[in-house]
């Protein structure tokens, strides 16, 4: 498994959950790697991703509530989830996205989160 995921479950609104993602080195080292969701009917969308060098961007609806994060040491990429809303309520996908290669993104499993009212 090149990309495995975890750390989603059941929380309520206001609550904070973290989702981790653990890639092979020969991935991590590369790509930028970004989490992505998909609510039922929904097209899946780019919540947050991190470059090589550490650069950060995110989705507007969680700017100032989520934060993207690295371990270069344990090939792990973090997603930082606060003051969750229902409509964060998704299955969440964690991607690498790799340079100068077709196709260019690796998919992890994904991981349900779900934020009742």
């Amino acid at each position: 498994v090149q990309l495995q995921a975890s750390g989603g479950g059941l929380v309520q609104a206001g609550g904070s959950l973290r989702l981790s993602c653990a890639a092979s080195k020969s991935i991590f080292s590369i790509a930028t790697m970004n989490w992505f969701r998909q609510a039922p009917g929904n097209q899946r969308e780019l919540v947050a991703g991190i470059t090589r060098s550490g650069s950060t961007n995110y989705a507007d609806s969680v700017k100032d509530r989520f934060t993207i994060s690295k371990d270069n040491t344990e090939n792990t990429v973090y997603l930082q989830m606060n003051s969750l809303k229902p409509e964060d309520t998704a299955v969440y996908y964690c991607n690498a996205r790799l340079p100068f290669t077709a196709p260019p993104d690796i998919w992890g499993q994904g991981t349900l989160v779900t934020v009742s009212s």
